[in-house]
C-alpha cells in the first residue's frame, strides 16, 4: 500500500516542480531581431546563448532565477535571453564573441560581465551599472551604511577640478567591477586624514587608501589594482582578472579539505603577511589561497 502511495505524490511534487519551473522562465524575455529597435527605452539585462554551448545551459536555471528576482524586487532591469546563432547579426553588433556572454544595454551603452555565473553576483552587477555612474554620499549615516555594504568601494571628495573629470573617466570605464561615490569632506570618517583636496580613496579590508599621482601612475590603472582585497579565496576566474593588475600574486596553493595543522600552515603564514604588511605590499602584491584542484585545472586550461 505505501508503494501505491507514493505515486500521486511524486506525480505532484513533479507538477509543481514544473510550474515552478515555468514561472521562473516567465520572467526572462526570449528577445528576436525585434529587439534591436525595440529595446532603446528600457535597460536590459541580456543572456546571449547558444543551444548546443553547455556552459549555457548550465546558466539557464540561474539565469531564471535572475529574471524571477529582478521582476519581484521591482527592479527597472528586464530580464531577457538571446539565441546568438539564430540572431547572429544582432549577437554581432553588441560585440558577442563567446557564450555564453552576458551584457547589460543601457542607452547607447553595453557593459559586460566578467564576473562568477551566480545569481546573486549577476543582480549585484545589473543593480550597480544601472544605476547612477556616481552616486553621492551626503551624509555620515550613507557613508557608514556603503561601508557595512560594500567590501571595496571608491570615494571622489572635492569640488569640481580636473581629477574628477578623471575620475568620472576611470568609473564609465569599471563600473562593470566596483562601486563609484563622491562626498564631502564632512561626511567622510574622523579617522581619515587627508593632505591635500580634492583625493580619490579606496575603502577595503577596515581601513583606506588615498590615490597618490606620483606614487600610483595613471588613475585607471590604480583603481584597477585596488579593486580587491587584499586576500581572497581564488579560483581560475580571479587569477585571470589578477592578471590585468600588474600585481605579483603570492598563493597558498593548499587542499581545502585537509585541515591539519601542517597542511594550513602555509596559508595562515600568507594571510599574516597580508595583514601585518598590507601598507608596505598592497601596491605590489596581491595574496590570497586556492584549491589545489582548481588551481591545477587553471592551468591546464591557460
Amino acid at each position: 500500500m505505501a508503494a501505491r502511495r507514493r505515486g500521486p505524490a511524486l506525480r505532484l511534487c513533479a507538477a509543481v516542480f514544473l510550474l515552478d519551473l515555468a514561472f521562473c522562465k516567465g520572467h526572462v524575455e526570449d528577445l528576436d531581431d525585434s529587439f534591436k529597435e525595440n529595446r532603446k527605452d528600457d535597460i536590459w539585462l541580456v543572456d546571449f546563448y547558444a543551444p548546443w554551448c553547455g556552459h549555457c545551459k548550465k546558466l539557464e536555471p540561474i539565469w531564471n532565477e535572475v529574471g524571477l528576482e529582478m521582476k519581484s524586487i521591482g527592479s527597472p532591469v528586464k530580464v531577457g535571453k538571446m539565441d546568438a546563432t539564430s540572431y547572429s547579426s544582432i549577437a554581432s553588433e553588441f560585440g558577442v564573441r563567446g557564450y555564453p556572454t552576458i551584457k547589460l544595454l543601457k542607452g547607447d551603452l553595453a557593459y559586460n560581465y566578467r564576473g562568477p555565473r551566480t545569481k546573486d553576483d549577476i543582480i549585484e552587477f545589473a543593480h550597480r551599472v544601472s544605476g547612477a555612474l556616481i552616486r553621492p554620499l551626503p551624509s555620515q549615516q550613507m557613508f557608514e551604511h556603503m561601508q557595512k555594504r560594500h567590501r571595496v568601494f571608491f570615494v571622489y571628495i572635492g569640488g569640481e577640478s580636473p581629477l574628477k573629470e578623471k575620475y568620472i573617466d576611470a568609473a564609465s570605464e569599471l563600473i562593470v567591477y566596483t562601486y563609484f561615490f563622491s562626498a564631502s569632506e564632512e561626511v567622510v570618517p574622523a579617522y581619515v586624514t587627508l593632505k591635500e583636496m580634492p583625493a580619490v580613496l579606496v575603502f577595503k579590508d577596515e581601513t583606506y587608501f588615498v590615490y597618490d599621482e606620483y606614487e600610483d601612475g595613471d588613475l585607471s590603472s590604480w583603481i584597477n589594482r585596488e579593486r580587491f582585497q587584499n586576500y581572497l579565496t581564488m579560483d581560475g576566474f580571479l587569477l585571470y582578472e589578477l592578471g590585468d593588475t600588474g600585481k605579483l600574486v603570492a598563493i597558498a596553493v593548499i587542499d581545502e579539505k585537509n585541515t591539519s595543522v601542517e597542511h594550513t600552515r602555509l596559508k595562515s603564514i600568507i594571510q599574516e603577511v597580508a595583514r601585518d604588511y598590507r601598507d608596505q605590499f598592497h601596491r605590489d602584491f596581491q595574496f590570497g589561497h586556492m584549491d589545489g584542484n582548481d588551481y591545477i585545472n587553471t592551468l591546464l586550461m591557460e
